[in-house]
């Protein structure tokens, strides 16, 4: 929201892990550019179920040190904010990894900036602007993966709403062929209230709180190149997440190229 992050997922839906498929050495450096059917991140249509031009740079260090930066168009921020003129969203982050033996686990934590690049001349109730801070952390061994993200302030324009959480858990399943089956389960978790939650009587999580859940089919072929489909679904509430009579966290179904350079 960003491959965003990892071909564990390959479509860029969203931050997993950053730069996973960065080539190991004491200084490596790696791009990517994908383009997506839509963008959907955490289980939310970000564009409108429009296509995603999408692509990102990172450096790793042979230390474990990583940092980069990861580009797409999006919508979703002009339909939500009034004459907003946000079509871009710009994350940077940077974080460190290590892989303990013999057990194989491997243990990442870092940082993750969300930017929206623009103007926000009108702010609806209970909304600030829409750039978010995470730190996270997680811990993979073989084919799972468990993530946490803790917001540092506001989460994606959502007022009061610092301390936040989403909880990650990954199943990546290699089969024959140059093919992976990734599983995925979430949780996104409010924290506050807003002015305009306050007003409707309840609070941010009883408004924003979510479940989402998504499987994806990789095709790995050629050198650098993965052809994915996802299939995303959530439980978000239409008092939340209904803009232009479509709920963001409809069903959905992602078609996605990626080249690694």
């Amino acid at each position: 929201m960003n491959l965003k992050h990892a071909l564990a997922t390959t479509l860029l839906l969203a931050p997993a892990a950053h730069a996973d498929d960065v080539t190991a050495g004491p200084h490596a450096f790696n791009a990517n550019i994908g383009v997506v059917s839509q963008y959907v991140f955490r289980g939310l249509a970000q564009t409108n179920e429009n296509p995603a031009l999408q692509g990102g740079f990172d450096y790793a260090h042979g230390g474990g040190f990583y940092a980069g930066t990861w580009l797409s168009n999006v919508s979703w921020v002009a339909d939500v904010f009034p004459d907003a003129s946000a079509s871009l969203e710009a994350d940077i982050y940077a974080g460190f990894r290590k892989t303990f033996e013999p057990a194989g686990i491997t243990g990442d934590i870092g940082y993750l900036r969300y930017q929206y690049p623009g103007s926000f001349p009108v702010l609806p109730l209970g909304s600030v602007e829409p750039h978010s801070d995470e730190a996270y952390a997680s811990l993979g061994w073989k084919w799972l993966a468990l993530k946490y993200s803790h917001s540092l302030g506001d989460l994606f324009g959502v007022e009061d709403s610092a301390g936040s959480g989403y909880v990650d858990l990954t199943v990546t399943v290699p089969l024959p062929a140059s093919l992976s089956l990734v599983l995925h389960a979430g949780q996104q978790y409010y924290a506050g209230a807003s002015a305009a939650a306050r007003l409707a009587g309840t609070d941010n999580d009883a408004l924003f709180g979510y479940e989402d859940y998504r499987a994806t089919l990789n095709y790995a072929f050629a050198e650098g190149w993965t052809a994915s489909a996802t299939y995303t679904t959530t439980n978000a509430k239409d008092a939340g997440y209904l803009v232009g009579g479509n709920n963001l966290g409809d069903d959905q179904v992602v078609l996605a190229l990626l080249k690694t350079l």
